[in-house]
Parts: structure tokens; sequence; C-alpha cells
């Protein structure tokens, strides 16, 4: 596949805005490892190979087992992730879907605050847009470096 504009040369202007959020949401009070998970887990649903390259190295980097990676498109049967990663990537699929039942909103809202709830919200939004962007200007998966967004 071939890239077809390098969005990180040619739209300087308007992803400074998504790397704000991210910046944002790095000092967020969610823990990393859970904003990897649900990271990862929309670019599997949204088929972006860009962002599940970034993602994956990212949390392997700081931690991440293959084996809940691996495992990660099948989480509700596997027992390798917390109650509260369940409940995170149970509302990540279903905010991805636009479309959140109560009943889904209701446990979410038991195991976050409303801050973080709303932190995670923006977070599923924001890796909707990268999808979105890699998938369209068709980045190159297997590029990229840890750490390369800082």
């Amino acid at each position: 596949m071939e890239t077809r504009i390098n969005v990180f040369e040619k739209g300087q202007k308007a992803i400074s805005t998504l790397f704000g959020i991210s910046g944002y949401l790095k000092k967020s009070e969610l823990e990393r490892s859970l904003f990897e998970l649900v990271e990862i887990r929309i670019s599997q649903i949204n088929n972006c190979a860009y962002c599940l390259d970034m993602h994956t190295k990212e949390a392997m980097a700081h931690g991440e087992t293959t084996q809940r990676l691996f495992g990660l498109s099948a989480w509700k049967e596997t027992p390798y992730f917390t109650q509260r990663e369940r409940v995170a990537l149970a509302y990540a699929e279903a905010v991805n879907a636009c479309d959140v039942p109560d009943e889904i909103y209701d446990i979410a809202k038991a195991e976050f605050s409303e801050e973080e709830l709303i932190d995670l919200t923006l977070a599923i939004g924001t890796i909707n847009m990268w999808n979105r962007l890699n998938i369209a200007f068709a980045n190159t998966p297997g590029t990229y470096r840890v750490g390369q967004f800082g």
C-alpha cells in the first residue's frame, strides 16, 4: 500500500489539535495500559493497520504481554483482563458503534469517575479520528517507532 498523503507532514495544522488531545489524555487519571488496550481494540474493529502497529508496539514497550494482545479481539472469552479493563472495552465497543445502552453506561459509570468516563470517551473518539486519517491516506504500517510522537 502506498501512502496517499503524508498527513504527519502535510496536515500539521489540522492534526495539531489531535496531538493536543492526545497530550491531554496522557495526563489523565486513567491508566496508560487501559488507554492502549482501548486504542488497540478500536483500531482492530476499524481495521486500521497503522494504528495497530503503533499501539501494540507502545503497549509492549510499556510492559503489556503478548498473550493479552493476542487475546484482545476475543477479550470477552479470555481470563486475561481485569474487571476495569473489561468495562472499558465494553464501553469502548458501544461508543464506537454509536450505541451505548443504559446497561453498559451504568456499568461504566459504576467503575469510572465522571472525569475518567469523559476522558475515556474522548480517547475513543480520538482513536477513531486517527483511524480514519490513517485509513484514508494509507499510512504505511510497520514504520512506527516507539515514542515517535512523544
